[in-house]
């Protein structure tokens, strides 16, 4: 049986797979790629600029809610930044509705440290939905179903007493399209498994399509950690592609970032995108892979994953140091 990893190293864990690589971040790719996934660029060809500025005003999409901080003066002043990451599969797997959003990460770009940072938080995660307290219990990922990016944004900054400066959304196939065009990436399988007609092989690098990449950051079902086995993957697979370098101009192509716009949603405007491009692309270069650590339990005939008070503060603190922020109390569970 395969021995489960300690506390620690599952706050800490390297899901590069190899540990950092040494290639550049991908340059020249797409500027909604970074709202989604990090991915810094380089100088674009009027050509280019014009396909991205176009693509950029398709996703756009305000979250609604008034922003915590002032972020205009955050990216001016070169401050580090957070994105909440949000991920679905509506319409990845046949679905057409609005759904949950099954991946939540809070992604914090810090400059002057050069550094990544990715928290995933558990999707089952007992919280109060902002706006719907009266509803308490429920869970994290039922808030997009509630109220959208918007909702989400409000819970998490709640619940856990850190700003959220900007929301990017993608659908799943969406993620499937962008590992195609850059022609596939290298994965280093943390375990072994088989899924949805795929096999994958723990400590074997192997180089995987977009299908086969979307099957790896998804299955949960067989993994001993659940869900945080999952979580842990998918920060596997978003560091992957960060590092992707292999045709990333393909990115570029105006008839893929149409259909990359249907996938994607971001409060990020084109402005703040280049602002982020030109001031904080070299904080890929080091990415933090964590999460916060909940416990099971049955409330209501549901299964939730409560994250314990500490825990909460322990994630809080990280945040909130990674975004150069004075230690604070974490957040209610009960939305006060």
């Amino acid at each position: 049986m395969e021995e489960m990893p300690s506390r620690s190293q599952m706050h800490q864990d390297n899901s590069g797979g190899e540990g950092p690589k040494k290639k550049h971040p991908v340059r020249n790719t797409i500027l909604i790629i970074i709202a989604v996934l990090l991915v810094g660029v380089g100088a674009f060809a009027a050509r280019t600029y014009f396909n991205a500025k176009n693509a950029a005003k398709i996703v756009y999409q305000s979250s609604g809610i008034k922003k915590s901080r002032d972020t205009s003066a955050v990216l001016n002043g070169k401050k580090p930044v957070s994105i909440l990451l949000l991920g679905t599969d509506t319409g990845a797997l046949g679905r057409d509705y609005k759904g949950r959003t099954d991946t939540i990460i809070l992604a914090t770009i810090n400059p002057s440290t050069k550094t990544t940072t990715l928290m995933s938080l558990p999707r089952d995660s007992e919280v109060s939905i902002s706006g719907f307290e009266q509803d308490f219990p429920a869970k994290l990922n039922a808030a997009y179903a509630y109220g959208s990016a918007g909702t989400t944004i409000k819970t998490v900054q709640k619940w856990l007493n850190v700003p959220i400066d900007y929301y990017a959304l993608i659908n799943m196939g969406g993620m499937k399209k962008v590992v195609d065009e850059v022609g596939g990436v290298d994965i280093t399988p943390i375990r072994s498994f088989t899924y949805e007609g795929y096999t994958y092989t723990k400590g074997v690098k192997t180089h995987m399509n977009g299908a086969k990449a979307l099957g790896y950051s998804r299955m949960r079902y067989d993994d001993p950690l659940g869900d945080y086995g999952r979580q842990q993957r998918q920060r596997q697979l978003i560091t992957a592609i960060i590092s992707e370098s292999t045709n990333a101009t393909n990115l570029m192509k105006q008839d893929f970032l149409k259909s990359l716009a249907k996938e994607t949603r971001t409060d990020l405007t084109f402005s703040n995108l280049t602002s982020i491009v030109s001031n904080y692309r070299s904080s890929t270069k080091n990415i933090v892979s964590d999460h916060a650590q909940g416990n099971g339990k049955m409330i209501n005939g549901q299964s939730f994953e409560v994250v314990p008070q500490t825990e909460k503060q322990r994630v809080t603190n990280v945040i909130r140091k990674s975004l150069d922020l004075k230690a604070a109390t974490t957040g209610s569970m009960y939305g006060k």
